[in-house]
């Protein structure tokens, strides 16, 4: 636990995208549940966004609702590209956020997943200056943005706006020196601008859950009972200037998983850095696809491609050679919904992708190992 803006903030983050579901809704029992063991384990930060469907509405059920305002932290996010055409449009998901949750101020507030070919709208609807105007009345606490670039943009952006509380970035041990990614160059941009950090994909979506077989051998010989996923937040929470660790947990079992070894938090020693050390030279040789499944790219596909569970059939036999597997998840990834063949090349998946894959040339493989 480390102190941050005069406050208490416990390492690890409910992060409020990846929610237990039934049926086609959210699970809302099982998710109070969740909150429950979280806030009864000392937790207390809640994230969550304008564009993850349900999420806000969610949180004011199973949270906003049932605590007080003051035992718990909400961090949500304005976004000026996805469901944002006009300034007002944009400016309103801010006023809609506060009426789904309820919550009546925000602790963190983000400018929404800053790429190359988006950081400037932010400027043309003049929302720096819009969440600057709504923490002076008291309705943000703290403000940043979270980042899907490299380290010069990031430069660029806090040299011209060091007003910013914080930062959110993706980083994971997998993507430490991922030059797309570029986790460790944009940690060490924002600690040279003083800048604190939350952390997004730590365990870059649930691959580090379950990482290539030569790494699980790895984790299992130095920590037989540890979760391979526990070796991802605890690698993130272990570097300095971090405020938490989101995990977009899904079920109890993650959230008991992810308290077992985070309530009372030890950062990694020597040896289970260079444990890690290992990990990310076998993970750089990777063939797998680094996508993270935030399905932002599914949201305009004019072919209703799952592009997700497609690049997830492929990295089953790209990254564990399990091709009869990799078939099964392929069928049932275009059951009721589009193949890759079907893909236009239009390219709307890639302008909206934070990894900045190259999404269509990842489909004509899928052709060619599947279809």
């Amino acid at each position: 636990m480390a102190d941050y803006f005069g406050k208490e903030v416990p390492k690890l983050g409910f992060g409020l995208m990846r929610l237990p579901k039934k049926g086609l809704g959210t699970d809302m029992e099982e998710l109070k549940t969740m909150v429950d063991m979280f806030m009864e384990a000392g937790f207390t930060y809640f994230d969550t966004a304008f564009v993850y469907i349900g999420s806000e509405a969610a949180a004011r059920k199973a949270l906003v609702e049932r605590y007080p305002r003051e035992s718990y932290t909400l961090c949500t996010k304005i976004n000026a590209f996805l469901m944002a055409p006009t300034e007002k449009a944009a400016k309103q998901q801010f006023y809609t956020s506060l009426e789904r949750t309820g919550a009546g101020y925000f602790d963190y507030y983000l400018l929404h997943a800053f790429m190359e070919n988006n950081y400037q709208k932010y400027d043309k609807f003049h929302l720096w200056d819009f969440v600057k105007e709504q923490k002076e009345k008291g309705l943000v606490k703290h403000f940043g943005f979270s980042y899907h670039a490299g380290p010069e943009l990031l430069d660029r952006i806090l040299t011209e706006h060091p007003e910013v509380d914080f930062v959110q970035l993706q980083i994971n041990y997998a993507d430490w020196e991922n030059p797309t990614v570029a986790s460790r160059a944009n940690y060490e941009v924002a600690r040279k601008h003083g800048k604190s950090i939350t952390v997004m994909e730590p365990v870059k979506g649930g691959k580090l859950a379950n990482p290539p077989e030569e790494v699980k051998k790895l984790f299992k010989a130095y920590h037989p009972d540890m979760s391979y996923a526990s070796w991802a937040i605890r690698f993130v929470a272990s570097l300095d200037g971090i405020i938490t660790v989101l995990s977009g947990m899904s079920n109890i079992e993650q959230m008991k998983d992810n308290i077992s070894y985070m309530k009372d938090f030890v950062p990694l020693n020597d040896e289970e850095m260079e444990i890690i050390r290992k990990a990310q030279r076998i993970m750089g040789h990777s063939s797998t696809i680094p996508c993270t499944a935030c399905h932002y790219c599914v949201e305009g596909c004019p072919k209703s491609i799952r592009i997700p569970d497609i690049f997830a059939a492929m990295n089953r036999q790209l990254g564990d050679g399990q091709i009869e597997n990799a078939g099964e998840l392929y069928a049932k990834a275009t059951d009721g919904s589009g193949k890759a063949s079907d893909c236009i090349r239009c390219k709307k998946c890639e302008n909206a992708c934070p990894q900045h894959l190259l999404i269509t040339e990842h489909l004509k493989q899928a052709v060619q190992m599947f279809e």
